[in-house]
């Protein structure tokens, strides 16, 4: 049998690679109707959230509700206190948790799911302000809610049109629309996702340089006046050796760096003379740093472009605190994992 008759696909196979096609394309269809259909109550429920001084209690049944638990981990990841609320168990004493200072985040597409609609009287008399996130403007959530962000009216994509899929997919997107605009807002910064996130992978590649660094202590730091003899014979430190030296000027900032590979040259190309020489003259000026504020993301990127072993790390007057090597930095590497 041909390769070419063994790739093809048996007709029932190919019905269910078509079904899913068409389910994948409506839902991003949705997705696009949502982008137009998006208006000023998104914008109300933004300043909302960011008005809110307690937290964002999110409220959802059934798969509305699963959703609702991704945009409370979301919301928090992103720098806005938020908890889930069961509604079924908010009736039986869960209400306890909400308070006047906290903002409720409801999920019904049909905006007339009981159990919701029997905490929204209570949520009244507490204060707490009501967002919600639903189908229509018109339904009973919508009207008994100061924010409403308007889905539309969906037609789920299974072949039904009952199973929750398209409608859930929309709730997804502006709960994730809707928690970012919010972070942004607030001046969100990967330094601080990286508070919320200090385990698995994207914890490590959040890390600060200063944790990945080698601190200047056990760095081999001279002056660009000094001869490469002198700088060779004079830097030696305890510990694992380094395979660059930093230069610094008359007031300590970083005018260059020398490393094991400059000096590999000079004796190559028989330039021994050169090693009596400033070491300002054989250097590599003004060479490529990071601050201290800079995240091991942002260092892997730019050893992989430069395509340099040693990166130093500078303060703010350019004067240098640190040194990160490449060896040190693939022990760093995070392994692949769910985050």
């Amino acid at each position: 049998m041909s390769s070419a008759a063994q790739r093809l696909i048996p007709f029932s196979q190919f019905e269910r690679l078509r079904s899913g096609r068409e389910i994948i394309r409506q839902e991003a269809e949705a997705l696009l109707d949502l982008v137009k259909r998006l208006d000023t109550g998104f914008c109300l429920a933004v300043q909302t959230l960011l008005d809110c001084p307690g937290s964002v209690i999110v409220c959802g049944m059934g798969k509305a509700g699963l959703i609702g638990q991704k945009i409370t981990a979301t919301l928090s990841s992103t720098g806005t206190r938020s908890h889930f609320l069961h509604p079924a168990e908010a009736v039986h004493g869960d209400l306890g948790c909400l308070h006047a200072n906290d903002v409720l985040l409801a999920l019904s597409n049909s905006g007339e799911t009981e159990e919701l609609l029997q905490i929204l009287a209570t949520v009244k008399e507490i204060g707490a302000k009501i967002v919600s996130i639903t189908g229509s403007e018109q339904n009973s959530l919508a009207l008994r809610s100061d924010v409403v962000i308007e889905i539309g009216r969906l037609r789920e994509a299974c072949p039904w049109g009952l199973a929750p899929s398209t409608t859930t997919t929309a709730m997804l997107a502006v709960g994730d629309a809707l928690a970012l605009v919010v972070a942004q807002a607030r001046g969100f910064s990967p330094a601080h996702f990286a508070r919320f996130h200090p385990g698995g992978s994207l914890g490590q590649k959040l890390k600060p340089v200063t944790e990945i660094m080698r601190p200047r202590e056990q760095l081999r730091i001279a002056s660009v006046h000094a001869s490469v003899r002198e700088v060779i014979t004079g830097t030696a430190r305890p510990g694992r050796r380094t395979g660059a030296v930093l230069l610094v000027d008359d007031d300590q900032a970083l005018a260059g760096i020398f490393t094991d590979s400059d000096l590999a040259r000079l004796l190559e190309t028989r330039r021994d003379n050169g090693l009596d020489e400033p070491i300002g003259h054989v250097m590599t000026a003004n060479p490529l740093t990071v601050r201290a504020g800079a995240v091991l993301a942002d260092v892997i990127d730019l050893l992989a472009e430069r395509k340099i072993s040693e990166l130093p790390v500078v303060n703010e007057d350019r004067q240098p605190i640190g040194l990160i090597d490449i060896t040190d930095v693939i022990g760093w590497l995070p392994k692949e994992s769910g985050e």
